[in-house]
């Protein structure tokens, strides 16, 4: 014979305890489900932004006057990755305290993607120069990518009398203090950074005068109202080609590909010298990181068009590649180097 069901008795072990136990677990399970329903809603909202980035132009910023290397770097990039993104990206130069001014723009701006800002290596050592700076070199940005690697090239007037480098060694220990050289950006730079590690190493004095970039800076060693100029490649080329300025010395391990007949500073009899200067794109720390993906993705796609590579090659510049991850990990170790030499050798603002 069946047995009749059991008695649901409220408040006992049966069925109807059920409600209340839930109603018991609401307090606990309230704070857990709020938490993932804000971080669902976050992504979500993020995943949205990502898709329809952008909506409207992209800040490029750029820290040296233009007609510099790293201006010459962030129009061609911007004009290739405005095409890609659908919107104009617009490059802003900000010139003046070896671009520490555009920088702290950067890193104040909204996170929010419209606002990017073109690295050079020399952002690693800025930290050690200005320890006063309104931002934090690391942990004040999201890396995006890095755009590409190039020598530094010391070059002459082509009417001064050094036809190596051997004969500037030689004149600046025979007249110590007496030359000078070109620094454009001023002291936070991959090429002022080449020329204090070139005097360490070399053991001689020289005198910086610091300009807003490479444009300015060039315009002086032009007109001979400095002896030298240290300089990237995609700034001084067209000088060299012309005639108008001496090469005398890369800074890389190996000869620059648009330079071969120009030996390096190791080759000169400094052996183990080396400085290779970077370019990158940065953007204020907080942006989503699904637009520092689609930018990523963006930049390194243009960086592997065979058009984009000639120009850069032909600019004495070697397109690169990879994740921000991978360009973060770069900061970091070029930070410790270039902060340690600079700590080292007393280097300080001009």
């Amino acid at each position: 014979m069946q047995q009749p069901p059991p008695t649901l008795v409220p408040g006992g072990s049966g069925l109807d305890d059920y409600p209340r136990k839930r109603q018991d677990m609401n307090p606990l399970i309230r704070p857990l489900l709020k938490g993932l329903f804000v971080a669902g809603a976050a992504l979500a909202l993020c995943t949205a932004h990502a898709q329809s980035y952008p909506t409207k132009p992209v800040s490029l910023i750029v820290g040296f006057a233009p007609g510099g290397s790293a201006d010459i770097l962030a129009r061609l990039v911007a004009q290739k990755l405005g095409t890609t993104l659908g919107q104009s990206v617009i490059v802003d130069n900000r010139p003046g305290a070896g671009a520490t001014i555009a920088t702290a723009a950067v890193a104040a701006a909204k996170p929010d993607g419209y606002t990017l800002l073109m690295v050079t290596s020399g952002h690693a050592g800025s930290s050690a120069l200005y320890p006063k700076l309104s931002y934090d070199t690391q942990k004040s940005f999201d890396p995006v990518a890095k755009v590409g690697a190039s020598p530094v090239v010391i070059v002459a007037p082509a009417s001064a009398p050094y036809k190596q480098l051997k004969d500037v060694v030689d004149a600046a220990r025979k007249n110590p203090g007496k030359l000078n050289y070109a620094a454009g950006g001023g002291g936070a730079t991959t090429t002022s950074l080449a020329a204090e590690f070139l005097k360490s190493e070399a053991k001689i004095d020289m005198v910086m005068v610091p300009y807003k970039g490479s444009g300015p800076a060039l315009t002086a060693l032009l007109s001979s109202e400095v002896d030298l100029g240290f300089d990237i490649p995609s700034s001084a080329l067209p000088h060299i080609k012309s005639g108008k300025l001496r090469p005398l010395a890369v800074t890389t391990k190996t000869r620059s590909s648009v330079l071969p007949d120009v030996p390096t500073v190791a080759e000169q009899g400094m052996p183990g010298f080396e400085v290779t200067g970077w370019f990158g794109i940065l953007a204020p720390a907080g942006t989503p990181p699904a637009v520092i993906a689609r930018l990523n993705k963006e930049v390194n796609a243009l960086l592997s068009d065979p058009d984009t590579r000639n120009k850069l090659e032909g600019l004495g510049v070697e397109a690169a590649s990879g994740s921000p991850a991978d360009f973060g990990k770069l900061i970091e170790s070029e930070t410790k180097r270039y902060g340690d030499a600079i700590r080292k050798l007393g280097i300080k603002a001009e």
